[in-house]
């Protein structure tokens, strides 16, 4: 069965971050379990030099788990995955929300910040606009990028 999925999307600096996790939070108040997937388009390393990981990737392993207490992460070393790969790997929850992936066609809101170009112009994606101002530019459902419960709701609205 595919994951329930709902995407956050918008231009550098707009709050994207912080709405994602003001929505992990609400939902996890509401009792739904939550995954997230972050998406970078940058080089991201979650081990540091000098660690028994590290050197483990280092010498050639291609993945490696790290385990302990209560949490583990497994790195691999390989290309940007698509996304459908990633999801796979991720355990079942009630919903999952990816931060990034914006050219993906997943179900998205669009974080405004400022006057910024339109990403929901081009992307048939985007379901919601959150954003300080009404935008002009657009008929979709409008949210402040505050209004946290109501744009849980939308989201909520859309698991069918």
């Amino acid at each position: 069965m595919k994951p329930f999925v709902f995407g956050v999307t918008g231009w550098k600096n707009a709050g994207k971050t912080t709405l994602t996790e003001r929505l992990v939070a609400e939902f996890v108040r509401r009792g739904w379990t939550v995954a997230t997937i972050k998406h970078a388009h940058h080089a991201v390393d979650i081990d540091r030099p000098g660690t028994d990981s590290f050197r483990h990737r280092a010498a050639g392993a291609t993945e490696v788990a790290l385990v302990g207490g209560q949490r583990y992460a497994i790195m691999r070393e390989q290309a940007d995955p698509p996304l459908e790969e990633v999801l796979a790997r991720l355990a079942p929850t009630d919903i999952v929300l990816i931060e990034g992936y914006k050219r993906e066609p997943h179900p998205k809101i669009e974080v405004r910040a400022g006057d910024v170009p339109s990403l929901a112009a081009n992307d048939s994606a985007i379901a919601a606009i959150a954003a300080d101002a009404k935008p002009a530019d657009t008929a979709l459902p409008w949210f402040r990028r505050d209004d946290i419960a109501g744009i849980a709701d939308f989201i909520a609205g859309r698991k069918a």
